[in-house]
């Protein structure tokens, strides 16, 4: 039996292991922004919802419970602009990776279909493609670079992952309307949405792009960077009700369940605005800080209008960079993590504590 893994790449964070030992070395200790891990505390009222449901001793369902779905469904309208959103048009997932690695398995896609995703992207997307036996192919710009007679899939990120590059409204339209005409199914990451700071990112499913029907689009979304849940594995779908409705199925089959003490828990942080702000604040604050030091110490910041990375270079190889770095006990993460287009890029994360983040500009001066 042939291994699976050999599909797949060289799993990529094993490769920063010997920088993150260099940079660990440093005297005042290792400052890592390369992962981008929450690290504030998950809210009270969320930990308070996940303890009240912990008594929990039978198996959850795939679908969620109504008020799970009631929470996703009214977060939906509210924050994204779609109208119109029922039950059948939403689903919880085991976090936003598990997702993206094993759709196009679930959609039953396989050789001679090709599953397309930005140039510089999440490493997962191509991880996805390559498990089911499909092709990965990357793109600038969709409509422009891709056949629409051979792609299936079609991956949107926007915000970016690494970039914190945004796609304007125009372009979701375009791309949207594009999709449509050839009968490619969208799934749009917007995990990183709530935390735009130069532009005001726009969902595939807000009424003016999507046209009042979400027919051919899902959108993916987290609570792991809005409400530092990154550790509940809490996330969801919603969309169109037809390719939801046969994930669900498939899922049933497959015991892809949302624990139900999490499920509360994604009540709670549905339902509450002031966290997000709070969090948004502290991250708005390191941004600023890292953002100035970098720049004064001789790097460039590209896109970075939003997410939880700022996209740096000194026009050199990103190794060197991250060598460079380490040795000041700063780890990043390379750029060619994402795709060959970042080879000399570093993606910077300001998900360090204040006081890590105060080091690191103190390193930097």
């Amino acid at each position: 039996m042939a291994a699976v893994s050999s599909r797949l790449p060289v799993f990529p964070w094993d490769k920063l292991e010997p920088y993150k030992a260099t940079a660990a070395a440093h005297p005042d200790g290792i400052v890592d922004l390369s992962v981008g891990t929450p690290v504030d505390p998950v809210p009270e009222l969320i930990r308070q919802a996940l303890v009240d449901a912990a008594d929990s001793p039978g198996y959850p369902t795939v679908w969620g419970t109504p008020a799970l779905r009631d929470a996703i469904s009214g977060w939906v309208e509210r924050r994204l602009g779609a109208r119109e959103v029922t039950h059948h048009n939403v689903l919880p997932v085991v976090g936003s990776k598990e997702l993206v690695a094993w759709l196009p398995t679930q959609l039953g896609l396989g050789a001679g279909d090709q599953v397309a995703y930005p140039r510089l992207a999440y490493p997962t997307y191509e991880v996805g493609a390559r498990l089911c036996g499909a092709e990965p192919v990357v793109y600038d710009d969709p409509v422009a670079d891709l056949d629409p007679a051979r792609v299936r899939l079609l991956w949107l990120n926007s915000p970016s992952n690494p970039t914190g590059k945004v796609l304007p409204k125009e372009d979701l339209l375009r791309i949207v309307g594009w999709a449509r005409e050839h009968g490619i199914l969208v799934f749009s990451d917007e995990c990183y949405l709530e935390l735009g700071w130069e532009a005001d990112p726009v969902s595939v499913l807000h009424e003016d792009v999507c046209g009042g029907s979400f027919e051919g689009l899902v959108a993916v979304h987290s609570l792991s960077k809005r409400s530092n849940l990154a550790g509940y594995r809490a996330a969801f779908l919603a969309g169109d009700a037809a390719v939801l409705g046969e994930l669900l199925q498939i899922r049933k089959h497959g015991g892809m369940m949302t624990a139900a003490p999490v499920q509360a828990a994604t009540v709670a942080a549905l339902g509450d605005d002031a966290h997000v702000h709070e969090q948004r604040e502290r991250y708005a604050a390191r941004r600023a800080a890292l953002r100035a030091a970098l720049e004064a110490h001789g790097f460039r910041i590209e896109h970075s209008e939003a997410s939880l990375y700022l996209w740096a270079t000194r026009d050199e190889p990103c190794w060197d960079t991250v060598a460079y770095l380490a040795d000041l006990g700063i780890l990043v993460a390379p750029g060619d993590f994402y795709g060959e287009a970042g080879g000399s890029h570093v993606r910077v994360a300001f998900t360090a504590t204040d006081e890590r983040v105060e080091a690191a500009v103190k390193r930097l001066g």
